[in-house]
């Protein structure tokens, strides 16, 4: 894994991941934040739901992306499946609340912008990443096919 994704994908997760610890304290009403941090509606119940959806797919990908950095780090080939995994979900969030906010009209840059980045960003590792697993993968079959005729030579 790169320098860059390994960052990348760490920095988005903790931040993620500190985002809904500061929703949670928020919502059982153990901190306060200015109104004018919060995005547009946010005491509405039907916009306080929609946030809330999004908390299984934002952890999904949060936890999904530090077990990649991990396994990177311990030289663990499984990584790659793991940040692909987080990317395409990272991917899907930003353009899940781009969409919630422009079919409302509602262009904060507070919180469009880093739905935009959370949309973008994965996007420019993604086909590397799916490149490197089939040519991975095609070598694994091509060691196996040889393996098998290796095996099958050998008993003619």
């Amino acid at each position: 894994m790169s320098r860059r994704l390994a960052l990348l994908l760490a920095v988005t997760d903790v931040v993620m991941i500190l985002y809904w610890s500061l929703a949670g304290l928020l919502q059982i009403g153990l901190v306060d934040v200015p109104r004018d941090w919060m995005y547009a509606h946010y005491d509405h119940p039907e916009v306080v739901a929609w946030n809330w959806s999004f908390l299984p797919l934002d952890l999904a990908f949060s936890v999904l992306g530090l077990a990649a950095v991990a396994a990177s780090a311990r030289g663990d080939g499984r990584w790659r499946p793991l940040a692909l995994l987080s990317l395409s979900l990272t991917s899907v969030a930003g353009l899940m609340a781009i969409s919630y906010w422009a079919i409302l009209g509602a262009y904060d840059p507070a919180w469009f912008l880093p739905n935009l980045v959370l949309f973008a960003w994965p996007l420019a590792f993604m086909p590397r990443l799916v490149a490197e697993m089939g040519a991975r993968a095609l070598s694994d079959l091509t060691a196996s096919v040889r393996s098998d005729q290796k095996g099958s030579n050998s008993k003619s």
